[in-house]
């Protein structure tokens, strides 16, 4: 915790503009311009934010409005009018296909659990088609139960092809879910670990490095 990771992730959606820094996609050879979320979303890139409800969802609003909001254009007429019927078959695919528990797709969003909540934030992602998501604490604020569901979703979308960049103060969880971690300390990155390099202590060592460099 406040290692700079949040405000790195806010940088890399164009929410935060950075000072210095490139980020490339896909192996281009060229940076990619992504000076605000509209530019990060139409480069592929998604950003579930660790505060789901108050950054991620529309609580007052239904299921379905809040999994078809990045993608309204495709539901649209040239009006600006939503078509509802297309609203519905889309947004109702990924609920289906998540299993998010709800009593249908006009419930209120803000009445399901934090489990199923984080689902709805997935998928509106998910039907916009994203190729690169960005977790921030996924599992923060979520029972056991729906935690394994989570980690069940995040495995399924890696071995879509999906690019998986999470953030998490919960070490056990990043150990059991990712082929590399990268530790911050005092706003900078310290060390990068591939899967079996790794060890608690040594990631504990890297995340505190950067405090007792500034201390000496």
């Amino acid at each position: 915790m406040g290692s700079g990771r949040t405000e790195t992730m806010r940088a890399l959606f164009g929410a935060d503009q950075p000072d210095a820094g490139e980020i490339r996609l896909h192996g281009a050879s060229h940076p990619a311009r992504i000076r605000s979320p509209r530019d990060a979303v139409r480069q592929g890139l998604a950003l579930l934010t660790e505060n789901r409800k108050e950054q991620g969802l529309l609580l007052p609003l239904d299921v379905r409005a809040n999994v078809s909001l990045p993608s309204l254009p495709r539901f649209s007429t040239r009006t600006g009018w939503v078509r509802p019927s297309l609203e519905a078959a889309a947004s109702g695919r990924w609920i289906d296909t998540l299993r998010v528990r709800c009593r249908d797709a006009a419930q209120r969003v803000g009445d399901l659990s934090g489990g199923n909540q984080q689902k709805v934030v997935v998928a509106k992602w998910l039907l916009r088609d994203c190729d690169i998501l960005i977790f921030d604490e996924p599992t923060r604020g979520i029972d056991v139960g729906a935690r394994f569901e989570i980690y069940q979703l995040l495995d399924q979308l890696a071995a879509q092809g999906k690019a998986l960049l999470v953030v998490s103060s919960d070490l056990p969880e990043l150990m059991a879910l990712c082929d590399r971690i990268a530790v911050m300390s005092a706003g900078r990155l310290t060390a990068t670990f591939a899967r079996g390099e790794w060890t608690e202590d040594k990631i504990m060592a890297a995340a505190l490095s950067g405090y007792l460099a500034a201390k000496a």
